[in-house]
């Protein structure tokens, strides 16, 4: 398989890079960020991504700022940095070739792609290798230099037989990121790789991470490896999981099999026994719901009512723009403002309960564009033909069944 040496732009100078390609086409382009004081030729990052490049997926690795060939100073460096290289990497492969679909970490590597994924768009999965659930787990490696490193600035320390300089900086950039959040939030397919024998990065991170995460997650044990992936057959192993777990993400939708018209299946599934958090899948999109806090929740995402009425405003403003397209109607946007509450029936004159409570929607449409108030109150009738609108005002059958 080829081998490409390259350079880009990081964020205090050129990045020393390599690209590994498939003999053919590549089926999609991955992104490889090496571990900690690491370098792109590690054995980890070279035998993954040419074994990778075997199966038809192109990889490109190189070293972070300061490090291997890369220009910079390492002690200048820190997470930021390395997500920020992350970043300049994936702008090369958009312009140069095709932007990283896939996005593969090992170790503090790991740490950093699941950082950076928000701000690769086109990453559509996401592979860590004995990744820590946290940046600061690094500060274990110099643990006896932590001292000197806070009450002189910098500190000289030994890691992997090789002399680096640790400057406060570094911890003090490590202590402000809150990676929980970002893997909370990363709405990519994850795939979480870890030996349980790994004496570098507990496998209790592994753990972590799974948790944090939302659906589609996978957990794979790389059982008798170590933390560097040093034997061959370890990388080898890697590499067939990682192109055969991710195929399924990058493929497209086969339009024989499957109908845009197709109802789509909902799952939503417990974060944990904790609270109120849900997981949601809805085909290829992901997401999660919780309660306020007010109500017990975490608030980490949307409350039922919230996608309830998320749902009624989407669906009334796509019928809006669908009407005013087949009429040709100068509509220029539309704003939909919903909130929901309970109130007496008693106090709802036009409905037809009249005891009790019910609920209570207030929709407010903002409707832009050089309209006459013949087609502005045109709209607004339009607006209750909405699908999801109609489905709330007719007879509704919920089956619930007990799953096997």
């Amino acid at each position: 398989m080829p081998t490409q040496g390259i350079s880009f732009s990081g964020t205090s100078g050129m990045l020393d890079a390599r690209l590994d390609s498939p003999a053919g086409t590549p089926l999609a382009h991955a992104l490889f960020a090496h571990c900690f004081t690491c370098a792109k030729e590690s054995v980890a990052a070279s035998r993954i991504a040419r074994a990778l490049a075997e199966r038809g997926i192109a990889v490109l690795r190189f070293d972070f700022t300061g490090l291997g060939g890369s220009e910079g100073d390492f002690a200048n460096t820190n997470f930021s940095s390395n997500v920020q290289d992350l970043v300049r990497a994936a702008d090369y492969l958009r312009e140069s070739a095709s932007a990283p679909s896939l996005l593969i970490g090992h170790s503090l590597g790991g740490a950093a792609v699941l950082s950076a994924a928000a701000d690769i768009p086109e990453a559509r999965a996401v592979v860590t290798i004995g990744a820590p659930s946290d940046p600061s787990h690094v500060q274990h490696l110099f643990a006896d230099s932590l001292d000197d490193v806070v009450t002189h600035g910098e500190q000289e320390v030994s890691l992997g037989g090789r002399r680096f300089l640790i400057r406060k900086q570094f911890l003090d950039d490590i202590a402000g990121h809150r990676l929980s959040d970002r893997i909370n939030q990363l709405n990519r397919a994850l795939l979480i790789l870890h030996s349980p024998q790994d004496k570098t990065v507990n496998i209790e991170h592994a753990r972590t991470i799974y948790e944090s995460a939302a659906h589609p997650k996978s957990f794979i044990s790389l059982d008798g490896s170590n933390h560097l992936l040093t034997r061959k057959q370890d990388a080898e192993f890697v590499a067939s999981l990682v192109s055969a777990w991710v195929k399924h993400y990058l493929a497209p939708i086969d339009e024989d099999t499957r109908s845009d018209q197709e109802p789509r299946t909902v799952l939503v599934s417990e974060v944990g026994q904790d609270g109120f958090a849900q997981d949601i899948s809805i085909g290829p999109h992901y997401l999660r719901g919780d309660e306020p806090a007010s109500y017990g929740g975490a608030d980490i995402g949307p409350s039922p009512y919230d996608l309830l009425l998320a749902s009624l405003g989407a669906c009334t403003s796509m019928t809006l723009r669908m009407y005013a397209r087949h009429k040709q109607l100068p509509l220029e946007h539309v704003r939909v403002e919903l909130s929901h509450r309970k109130i007496h029936a008693s106090d709802c004159s036009s409905c037809e309960t009249k005891t009790g409570k019910i609920d209570h929607i207030d929709r407010r449409i903002r409707i832009d564009g050089k309209l006459d108030d013949a087609q502005r109150k045109r709209l607004l009738e339009i607006a209750d033909r909405c699908p999801v609108h109609q489905t709330l005002h007719s007879e509704v059958v919920v089956n619930t069944f007990a799953e096997e």
